[in-house]
């Protein structure tokens, strides 16, 4: 199941605060065991695959499959040409160094499109934290290759058969 994840939702199967959690939005799905593939923190919105599939989830999750995820970044205030540079040569983290396949304005400078194959916690809103920048807005539009195209924020679908079979035969 391909879900377009609205903010204020935690992504995990059950949530014992009670807080309202993706598999909320995924009730009518008629699927035994289904759990979400990797995460999104609840004030990020955008492309989250749902599956009952574990050895698939383990392989996407797996960081050395470099699985592609790409998103759209709102910022607080425009993007200097020196830090988008800085992000593109790898900001140094708490954790390591981020590194970053791809990044592009979009509108304005203060909207970018950010491509990692990092599944580093909270990497994106980290990277542009570091440079003093707040993140706004954070949609993840992409996922190994899987877009959440034509799915309203807070609905879902099933995968094609041919998107399984790709995700299956996925290689990075």
């Amino acid at each position: 199941v391909l879900l377009n994840k609205p903010k204020g939702y935690i992504t995990t199967t059950e949530d014992p605060k009670g807080r309202k959690t993706v598999m909320d939005l995924v009730a009518g799905v008629n699927a035994p065991r289904i759990f979400p593939v990797g995460r999104l923190d609840r004030n990020t919105t955008g492309l989250l695959l749902i599956t009952n599939d574990g050895m698939l989830a383990q392989k996407l999750a797996h960081p050395r499959n470099n699985v592609k995820k790409i998103y759209q970044v709102t910022l607080d205030k425009p993007l200097a040409k020196a830090d988008f540079d800085k992000i593109l040569a790898g900001v140094e983290l708490e954790d390591g160094v981020a590194p970053v396949d791809a990044l592009s304005y979009l509108s304005d400078k203060r909207e970018l499109g950010i491509e990692i194959h990092s599944g580093r916690n909270r990497i994106v809103r980290r990277i542009f934290e570091a440079l003093g920048y707040e993140v706004v807005k954070l949609d993840r539009v992409m996922y190994a290759g899987l877009t959440k195209k034509n799915i309203p924020r807070g609905k879902w679908r099933f995968m094609t058969e041919r998107e399984v079979i790709l995700l299956k035969h996925f290689k990075n």
